[in-house]
């Protein structure tokens, strides 16, 4: 068994096997603050402040501080009393030290350019410093998200409900590295690559939200409004919007308990809570149950009854594209009365862009839930013809094929993304 990737550059084949040694030969570790969120601004300050959640949710794997929206340190809080090496420096590693989520535990990120501008590293984090320079900066970021120590990472957490890794047993962890600078930068240089181009397709589909937004306000009425602001030529002249009650134009049911009947080899595919992307698009894995039961019909709209306060997914609708499908529990199916004018497509953009409404009409406090009344209850604005309907439908259609797609490469450069990291370093066992 030898140390060494799956798949190597062509100018390193003869270059031997990897090094290893204990990250504890390599890495120490400074002292960081516990600052919590009430603490820090995002308006003015001194110095930054690295929060364990922003490793978690939003920083990148390589740090820019250019690039990345940190917050800054209360200018009350006095920092008189830590010491200057312990404000960070690139090359550093920050790993946030608890985690609800085994996957996340000791999630990392390494600092590759501060700009000259002040940072800490906070609450559950743990700052990591080589002794020496053994890696150039920015391979130990991918280094750290590598299956061989991720792996390790997760076997060395402790905990029930939330887990914690401290810097004494991430000190066990075994490092594998080449020691050739030179290869340490190819792979950094080939993995930025893909990471570039996943954050220009991620730029480019926030783009299409953002002009899908404004093109919504614009294409519907708004508050008192009987006509929206932006109209196709050929309907300056028509009528003025209709409102029509959801559960008029609509017969409404609830979903059925299913979790039991649950299957691999099931011929019907059950849609559940999390079926619906945030987009209100079906995905494309649900569970599969053998018997169809609150059956559904192509073209029938199912909404999300059910999410936590503050959540985006309450009352959220898609439509059905065939008769394969089975409604769950918390969920309401919708489907258009006979000799009623309007576009199923238009209206699950309608139920879409009214979001405030389901949540105003929400019950609970950790969970909001929709009663059938506050569905069925629902106004909708229509516009007289099916003719204008459709040119509606067919616009933010257009848009959210170009968003389906472009989130489809980022999922495949994701994959590809994945791919190379299990190939590019070392697995545990490497004949």
């Amino acid at each position: 068994m030898k140390n060494l990737p799956e798949l190597r550059f062509p100018e390193f084949l003869d270059d031997g096997e990897w090094e290893e040694k204990k990250l504890s030969s390599i890495y120490t570790f400074k002292v960081t603050n516990s600052f919590s969120r009430d603490k820090l601004n995002y308006v003015s300050g001194l110095v930054k402040n690295i929060h364990y959640g922003d490793i978690h949710t939003k920083f990148s794997t390589l740090f820019d501080i250019k690039k990345e929206n940190v917050p800054f340190i209360n200018s009350s809080i006095s920092l008189e009393k830590i010491k200057n090496d312990c404000y960070c420096q690139e090359s550093d590693i920050v790993f946030a030290d608890a985690s609800e989520d085994l996957a996340d535990v000791g999630k990392s990120i390494e600092i590759i350019s501060l700009n000259n501008e002040k940072l800490l590293s906070g609450l559950h984090t743990l700052l990591a410093r080589q002794k020496e320079n053994k890696f150039i900066t920015g391979f130990g970021g991918y280094l750290f998200k590598s299956n061989k120590i991720r792996e390790q990472i997760k076997k060395e957490s402790q905990g029930a409900k939330v887990l914690g890794i401290s810097g004494t047993r991430l000190s066990n962890i075994d490092i594998s590295f080449p020691l050739d600078k030179c290869e340490q930068q190819k792979i950094a240089d080939c993995l930025t690559s893909v990471d570039n181009l996943i954050t220009a397709q991620s730029k480019k589909i926030e783009a299409l939200k953002e002009h899908k937004k404004g093109l919504m306000q614009q294409l519907f009425p708004q508050d008192e409004e009987e006509v929206p602001k932006l109209r196709f030529p050929e309907f300056k002249n028509a009528p003025k919007w209709e409102e029509k009650i959801l559960g008029k134009i609509c017969d409404y049911w609830n979903g059925g308990s299913h979790e039991n009947a649950v299957t691999e080899n099931g011929q019907y595919y059950l849609i559940s809570l999390n079926s619906l992307d945030i987009e209100g698009n079906l995905k494309t894995e649900m569970k599969k149950v053998n018997y169809l039961d609150n059956s559904l019909q192509k073209n029938d709209l199912v909404m999300v009854l059910s999410d936590v306060a503050h959540g985006n997914f309450l009352g959220l609708a898609a439509i059905i594209p065939n008769d394969n499908y089975v409604l769950n529990q918390r969920m309401a199916g919708l489907r258009k009365k006979e000799n009623e004018k309007i576009i199923i497509e238009f209206l699950r953009i309608s139920i879409n862009n009214n979001q405030k409404y389901f949540k105003k009409h929400g019950q609970g406090s950790s969970q909001l839930n929709l009663s059938k009344g506050s569905v069925t209850d629902f106004p909708v604005l229509v516009p007289s013809t099916e003719e204008e309907q459709q040119k509606i439908a067919e616009c933010l259609s257009s848009i959210d094929e170009l968003i389906t797609s472009s989130s489809k490469k980022v999922e495949t450069l994701n994959e590809h993304k994945k791919g190379l990291m299990q190939q590019l370093f070392p697995s545990k066992e490497v004949k």
